[in-house]
């Protein structure tokens, strides 16, 4: 078995208590079979509790009213370590905000972004992210499993790691990049000759394809420019309808909702004549703020595209997805983004690590922790090709 972790992962710490926020609400926290089953066998005077706030058919913890955990104590401690001791806790609550993803002899496992001190780990980190591999002699064996596929996912992955990692060049462009990387996959994925990718590797690696993604970039936000009112509605409309697609999703925080609609209210208002590129100047005033002001959004924005793309992609084994791995990823970034115009907007113009920590690990709470949100989040059409 050969194990993956990024560099950063010892750096993490627990706050428990002394955390902004907590990771025992918001969702309903699953309990595997043996954890199940020692609490059910359960003899001693904390019994009682157990059997209350358990429910054993459907294997999860019970929820207070406010959606917590019903064993989180108002001090934001955990009654049942403090009963049983920290070797009471089931899985789920003992690895995070550990992820990992599963594949044959293979296990890689992340530090979720989901959890605030992982989220401050990430976001102040400059240096670009590298993946640190233990093996053992374990061996796991899976049936309909394509281990070349898998490798040859893994390749392409380390490719757009490499990409995203090219600080030579703006994040946008190694974002299109990759974007553009993944369709040409996909597409010889789907006409089955996915050996032939080599190709493409360095094909999206040469100065020219970065060269080309540049003026792409450029011209359009040229034409933007010039376009007629009508054009500008268009673009402002799908960028509108994308972001809405949030509402669609689960909620897994009762005041989610309440954060999006005051982010829609602040980016796609209703706009006057004289007032028509309402949100194309608050987009391009925060991209220049972002230049000037606050530079470290372009690393912060490689490291969530790292982070997402070295989580997700080679789950493409399972299910050949691999451009909507890829566009996901690109999706959240740009939610992520948005999200940050509207505090920006609403904070009076101004930003900092701590507003973009909230937004991440907030945002990822809502996305990562719902595979339904997971699999609706691959198919929404992204605002640009």
């Amino acid at each position: 078995m050969r194990y993956t972790i990024p560099d950063y992962y010892f750096g993490f710490k627990c706050t428990a208590d002394q955390c902004e926020d907590t990771c025992c609400a918001g969702w309903q926290i699953g309990i595997d079979e043996t954890s199940a089953q020692r609490y059910w066998k359960e003899k001693g005077p904390f019994r009682r509790t157990l059997r209350k706030n358990i429910n054993f058919h459907g294997s999860v913890f019970r929820q207070q009213p406010d959606g917590s955990c019903a064993f989180l104590r108002e001090d934001g401690l955990c009654e049942m370590v403090l009963q049983m001791g920290e070797e009471a806790l089931c899985r789920t609550c003992h690895y995070y905000p550990r992820h990992i993803e599963e594949f044959e002899n293979e296990r890689e496992i992340t530090l979720s972004v989901s959890c605030p001190e992982v989220a401050k780990l990430l976001m102040n980190r400059r240096m670009p992210v590298h993946f640190l591999h233990k093996k053992d002699e374990k061996e796991e064996i899976y049936p309909d499993y394509d281990p070349i596929f898998f490798d040859q996912l893994q390749e392409a992955r380390e490719v757009m790691i490499q990409i995203l990692q090219n600080r030579s060049l703006p994040a946008s462009v190694r974002a299109l990049l990759i974007l553009g990387l993944a369709h040409d996959m996909q597409l010889r994925f789907n006409g089955g000759s996915f050996f032939t990718c080599q190709q493409l590797y360095s094909r999206y690696q040469s100065r020219e394809a970065a060269s080309y993604a540049s003026e792409w970039l450029k011209g359009k936000e040229k034409n933007a420019c010039q376009a007629v009112r009508e054009e500008n509605q268009q673009e402002v409309h799908v960028a509108a309808v994308c972001f809405a697609q949030l509402y669609e999703l689960e909620h897994l925080r009762s005041d989610w909702e309440m954060v999006l609609r005051e982010a829609e209210s602040l980016l796609f208002k209703e706009v006057s004549e004289n007032d028509r590129d309402s949100y194309r100047w608050i987009s391009k005033e925060f991209g220049a703020y972002i230049m000037t002001e606050y530079p470290d959004w372009e690393i912060q924005k490689e490291q969530l595209l790292v982070y997402f793309i070295s989580t997700y992609f080679c789950g493409a084994v399972y299910d050949g997805h691999i451009y909507s791995k890829v566009r996901m990823a690109v999706l959240c970034v740009w939610y992520i983004e948005e999200l940050l115009k509207a505090r920006w907007l609403r904070n009076e113009k101004f930003l900092d690590t701590e507003e973009v920590c909230e937004i991440v690990y907030r945002f990822s709470r809502e996305i990562e922790h719902s595979d339904q949100n997971l699999e609706a989040a691959e198919k929404i059409p992204i605002p640009f090709p």
